[in-house]
């Protein structure tokens, strides 16, 4: 049996909360693999659905980068403790202070985990930005893996310091029974988002933030809806609503509030995706964006801008356009509109297909298990045994 301790900065609902509770789930009845988890901060939403699911979860309740040296030894004897044979960490406070504490505890097995491309710039002494560049020295001595999430993560990590020769890319994986699509589901979504039959609905999906540039969305919609008869668009995400001003004034420049659906943060993402026509991702930077595969998982053909995985994601299934132009981004979507309901079925059914043969959770979580393996046989760490974990 191989036992693998997590330990991760938080368990509020996210991608790297999400993606660790995926691949618990995929080994529950799977006897030779034992997780547990340790959270730095409390234990959120996921650590309590994790608790439920009888994983044993810690939360440290840690409130400030200044207490990691109280952090780290808490850590350390809670790995002793547990006497773990892979310490796997999640984002960057994590594997700083999760892999010191693993390294001090006489752990070798010490898996980082790389979430983002986007790299906090924010002022000098940003906080993050001294935790990678810590992060970049330490990861020559301290993790014997460095898992990525995407190729675009791996890329931008080379680049700012960390050991290339120990980097591994593995893609989240998405358990498909969640994403089953049918008429009755699209006609019920559509009704309680207020969409009538006729409606071409062209949506997005995250929260509220300036790397999901939505002012490029609306923009986009603005000039999509001159020329595109019966579209509307729906927005769904944390502050997604009518009472965010920025959000609301955008909308009204546009002079189209009244074909907006703002509705905000929901626990039903599949449902929401399967009231759209096509799925669009304006984005100025991502990783590896989790709502694209899930858009693709419910047969929504997908318009993309081309950041992080978003392009190697959708393939030849979707469009994709540069960043930051809402011109383009409207000619993307008119495109894919243009191409009629047949058409696109058929590159939504290939969507579908392309998330079952490369992002299924069965496929990424047979990758997590070759990693624990390799480490756990003690196999020395060359560029030739990384390649084999990809």
């Amino acid at each position: 049996m191989t036992r693998v301790l997590h330990v991760i900065t938080s368990l509020n609902t996210g991608g790297a909360e999400t993606m660790l509770k995926r691949l618990i789930r995929a080994h529950q009845d799977r006897p030779e693999y034992q997780h547990s988890v340790i959270v730095l901060k409390n234990l959120g939403e996921v650590g309590q659905q994790l608790q439920d699911l009888g994983i044993p979860v810690q939360a440290l309740e840690m409130r400030s980068l200044f207490k990691g040296p109280r952090v780290v030894w808490q850590l350390m004897n809670r790995i002793r403790a547990v006497c773990p044979d892979v310490v796997q960490t999640w984002m960057y406070h994590a594997d700083l202070l999760g892999g010191l504490a693993a390294r001090l505890a006489g752990n070798r097995h010490v898996i980082w985990g790389v979430r983002c491309t986007a790299i906090p710039q924010r002022g000098l002494l940003s906080t993050t930005r001294m935790i990678v560049s810590l992060c970049s020295w330490l990861s020559r001595f301290v993790p014997s893996v460095i898992l990525c999430c995407a190729e675009s993560a791996r890329i931008v990590h080379i680049e700012k310091g960390y050991d290339r020769t120990k980097m591994v890319v593995i893609p989240n994986g998405y358990d498909l029974r969640t994403f089953d699509r049918d008429r009755v589901l699209r006609l019920r979504a559509r009704a309680f988002l207020g969409f009538d039959e006729g409606d071409i609905v062209v949506g997005t999906v995250g929260r509220f933030d300036p790397l999901k540039d939505y002012r490029n969305f609306v923009r986009a919609a603005a000039m999509l809806a001159s020329d595109v008869e019966h579209v509307k668009f729906l927005m769904v995400g944390r502050d997604l609503i009518d009472g965010n001003q920025r959000l609301r004034s955008w909308v009204a420049e546009s002079g189209l509030t009244h074909k907006f659906v703002l509705a905000g943060e929901r626990r039903d993402i599949p449902e929401c995706l399967a009231a759209m026509d096509v799925f669009c991702l304006s984005s100025t930077a991502e990783g590896f964006p989790n709502v694209v595969c899930e858009a693709m998982a419910m047969n929504v053909p997908c318009v993309v801008t081309d950041v992080g995985d978003a392009a190697e994601i959708v393939g030849d299934t979707g469009i994709v356009v540069g960043p930051g132009d809402p011109a383009a981004l409207a000619a993307g979507l008119r495109t894919m509109l243009n191409k009629g309901t047949l058409e696109r079925s058929r590159l939504a059914a290939l969507a579908r297909r392309r998330i079952e043969e490369r992002y299924s959770i069965e496929i990424v979580s047979a990758r997590f298990e070759t990693m624990y393996d390799h480490l756990t046989q003690k196999l020395s760490r060359n560029s030739s045994e990384v390649a084999v974990i990809n």
